[in-house]
């Protein structure tokens, strides 16, 4: 059985491989190639966040009355990484490699700081407290995802 844990943490790692398309681009001197790839992670990761912001959160904190916990923690992450695409993004948009690498390096290891926290313990929360409901979520976080 599919588990919310192991849905979220697969698109996490999809979302990981686009990135790494982006700087392996911008690495080969191809700002196009790198602004494309960056456009296609940042939308992902940009369908990741609102997924978890408009339907799984919600859920956990509706069924645990937990609102100031790990998901205000989360979103408050998301928010910096939505800076940093944007900062990223700009310099993609200069043509400015270096100021890519500098917020890519900075974006990529709060990426991984969060995806830890939200693998090794929300997502194993939610898939506890939301057992009856996993079902129906993973369907609609399934096709937010693909919409995007």
């Amino acid at each position: 059985m599919t588990t919310i844990r192991s849905f979220m943490t697969d698109d996490h790692r999809h979302c990981d491989d686009l990135f790494a398309e982006a700087e392996q681009a911008m690495a080969k001197g191809s700002v196009a190639a790198g602004k494309a790839a960056f456009d296609h992670f940042r939308e992902a990761l940009l369908a990741h966040f609102a997924a978890e912001e408009k339907t799984l959160f919600p859920s956990f904190e509706a069924k645990t009355g937990m609102t100031m916990g790990p998901t205000r923690v989360m979103r408050m992450e998301h928010e910096q990484m939505r800076m940093l695409l944007d900062d990223a993004a700009r310099a993609l948009e200069r043509g400015d490699g270096d100021d890519f690498f500098g917020h890519g390096e900075t974006l990529l290891i709060m990426m991984q700081q969060h995806n830890v926290k939200e693998e090794n313990m929300l997502y194993p929360l939610c898939d506890e407290h939301l057992i009856t409901e996993v079902p129906a979520l993973l369907t609609h976080l399934e096709t937010e995802l693909t919409e995007a």
